[in-house]
């Protein structure tokens, strides 16, 4: 027999209810107790689920502005790096290493969009093959215990164009449910918001998740702890604030970008979904991949900032003009063009160091968060310029669960190639979140020192 809609029995997931919505509940201490008597071993089986995060964002970096030296709050962070620097004690920033295949490819873009997997990408253009990616054969292994196994998220469209002669498939995912199939990646931030809180039907948002919810919200109130309380209002706000955001950039008329040869349209207007201002769309992307998070929809994430190749433009930053972001990242030594692209390079690095402090400040008993996160943010080419890709920018943050130090320096450019492997960080990362495999890509060795 089925409990009730408000029942607090114990049980794997807490929900808030209404007409037609179930609202998962932030992971938190009281729940999981209600009903029964606070024993060690519950304490020990409630705790929160360990989450693993991927910021993408490409065409590479300024490469004698990316490093870093040092250790704990006396890191030091070149130029590109800086916007992580209230988070040097959270983070491994690893230099040197590389995919073997795609530094050897011959496609100086397309047949390097194997972060991921350390596949060869098919430079046959009938056949798209990159390999499964690491997120898709963890999500294949603990993706049952959520709703969503796995949630892929971009800014920018999926192309349909050739490039080179090769499909931009390959430009525009980051994640591969298989070795031929890119998972599909959600751009529409009401979208994905509807696949979280509403009922799986399309939910339109034209009345509050919170308004469905309220009385279940109030019920609970005096059944939790103080400090639970303080986290559910917490939660409720940040539905609220992302609720009124989409709301906000569906009415938004500005563009990004391309600009139209119409000022008026010839067809009749189409609801507009899409944000169009490029900050206020990756803000409420990070904001959503967060919210999965805490309402255990998912616990594994891809982020694309851009595609390869990105037609995005970056006027939006002071000091950012006239060029598309390929055009700024293939400046050939001008040096105008190479301080924008340093730019755009911080200003990726500050929608990751934005992801880390939310994360950061959301307490789960005497952890955060991201204590109990794997994050990584990377680029699948080093020199943009010069398609580089005999490493690669890395930069991992979070505790994952006591299982990662951070505040360190990690370089392997002196290793030998075989401890140079960024799969051996994908077995690692692996071994982390509870899928073990005797090989991954192109390495069966762990990487060291991690």
């Amino acid at each position: 027999m089925s409990s009730p809609p408000h029942s607090l029995q114990t049980s794997r997931r807490h929900f808030l209810r209404g007409m037609g919505v179930a609202l998962a509940l932030p992971w938190m201490e009281s729940l999981p107790l209600l009903g029964q008597v606070a024993t060690s071993a519950a304490k020990a089986a409630n705790k929160p689920p360990l989450r693993m995060g991927i910021v993408y964002f490409s065409n590479g970096v300024e490469p004698q502005q990316w490093w870093a030296e040092g250790s704990g709050a006396d890191m030091q962070l070149g130029p590109g790096v800086l916007p992580m620097m209230p988070h040097r004690e959270d983070m491994v920033f690893i230099q040197g290493l590389y995919n073997q295949t795609a530094a050897s490819s011959s496609s100086p873009h397309l047949g390097r969009m194997n972060l991921l997997s350390g596949e060869t990408v098919s430079l046959d253009p009938s056949v798209i093959r990159v390999g499964t990616s690491m997120d898709q054969v963890v999500a294949a292994q603990i993706g049952g215990r959520t709703p969503i196994s796995s949630l892929a998220l971009g800014i920018e469209p999926n192309e349909l164009r050739l490039e080179d002669g090769l499909s931009m498939i390959y430009g525009s995912s980051l994640s591969w449910v298989s070795p031929t199939k890119p998972a599909t990646k959600e751009i529409y931030p009401a979208r994905t918001f509807d696949r979280l809180v509403g009922d799986g039907t399309g939910r339109k948002l034209d009345r509050s998740i919170l308004d469905e919810i309220r009385q279940d919200s109030q019920n609970l109130k005096p059944k939790i702890s103080r400090d639970d309380n303080i986290k559910l209002a917490e939660y409720l706000e940040s539905i609220r604030d992302i609720e009124k955001r989409i709301e906000h950039a569906a009415k938004e008329e500005r563009l990004e970008g391309w600009r139209p040869t119409l000022t008026q349209p010839d067809m009749p207007r189409p609801k507009d979904e899409l944000p169009q201002n490029i900050p206020d769309h990756m803000k409420l992307m990070l904001d959503l991949t967060v919210l999965a998070f805490q309402m255990d929809k998912t616990r594994i994430a891809t982020l694309m900032l851009n595609n390869d190749l990105s037609q995005m433009n970056f006027k939006f930053i002071e000091g950012v003009h006239g060029a598309l972001h390929l055009d700024i990242t293939h400046h050939k030594q001008n040096q105008e063009l190479a301080t924008m692209h340093l730019k755009t390079n911080q200003y990726h690095l500050a929608q990751f160091a934005y992801l880390v402090q939310r994360m950061k400040d959301l307490k789960e008993g005497d952890s955060t968060m991201l204590d109990n996160s794997l994050l990584m943010c990377a680029s699948s080419l080093f020199d943009g310029d010069a398609h580089g890709a005999t490493q690669l920018p890395i930069i991992l943050a979070g505790k994952g669960g006591g299982s990662l130090k951070t505040g360190r320096v990690l370089d392997y450019l002196d290793q030998e190639n075989n401890g140079r492997r960024v799969c051996s960080l994908h077995l690692s990362l692996m071994d982390r979140m509870g899928v073990k495999l005797d090989r991954f890509g192109d390495t069966d060795q762990r990487l060291a020192g991690l």
